[in-house]
């Protein structure tokens, strides 16, 4: 039987992941700190929803490989999945860009991503961490899809125009609906787009371009927004292998 374990935050996705666990039958256990008790590194199938920065300390106590995009999956994307120019460096050759540029950590979310100049980066972290840098774009809207197998799961818009869309319950039209399953159905077809078994890719629409991949994530530590928790929480099962 699969255990759900959580992190020590109460959160409305893990709220939610806990309801649809337990509709499921499964066991629920929610961490009270990052240290993992000695009965959970026992159990026969351990799913975790945890923060991405503690993820792989917990991971690492239940003997578990957490699967996740390497660090130059997005710019190794096909340009018409891209449709901006972005590019793997280290802090230390970012911080001596003079230019403005998205700069983001490609996986554990160390800083804050965002625009920024060079001297504006983040002073206290080692020139040597790995960064993508993009083209600066205008995202009209950001939707976030759990994918198993190369199958679309669930989806829910996630942002509109930097907002985030908690407040409209993220509802979206059945024509952005269908839109995403378009776009998301030819990447998911193209034997050039490496994806691991179970993840959870963000696409939108760049002001001017069209849909794009606005990056992939770990399905282990990613928000549910208004997917469906059930769905959801079928891709996050796989979203982690035993060493």
């Amino acid at each position: 039987m699969p255990t759900l374990i959580l992190t020590p935050q109460f959160t409305e996705d893990s709220q939610a992941l806990w309801r649809a666990a337990n509709d499921l039958g499964w066991q629920v256990h929610r961490l009270n700190r990052w240290n993992v008790p000695p009965h959970l590194q026992q159990v026969d199938e351990p799913v975790l929803h945890v923060d991405a920065l503690f993820g792989p300390v917990v991971a690492e106590q239940l003997g578990l490989r957490l699967l996740e995009p390497s660090d130059d999956w997005l710019p190794a994307l096909p340009a018409e999945y891209r449709k901006r120019a972005i590019a793997l460096t280290t802090l230390d050759e970012a911080r001596h860009t003079a230019s403005p540029a998205f700069v983001k950590p490609p996986g554990d979310k160390s800083f804050q991503a965002g625009v920024y100049t060079g001297a504006e980066l983040p002073p206290d972290f080692d020139g040597d961490s790995p960064v993508l840098t993009a083209e600066i774009v205008s995202w009209e809207s950001e939707f976030r899809c759990f994918v198993l197998d190369r199958q679309l799961k669930t989806l829910s818009v996630y942002l509109r125009s930097g907002e985030v869309q908690r407040s409209f319950d993220f509802a979206h039209s059945p024509a952005e609906e269908a839109e995403v399953r378009d776009f998301i159905s030819d990447l998911l077809a193209d034997p050039r787009v490496d994806l691991p078994r179970a993840t959870v890719i963000d696409v939108g629409v760049i002001e001017g371009r069209g849909w794009a991949v606005v990056e992939q994530n770990g399905a282990w530590a990613a928000g549910i927004y208004g997917c469906d928790p059930r769905e959801a929480l079928g891709v996050i099962r796989h979203a982690v292998i035993r060493h």
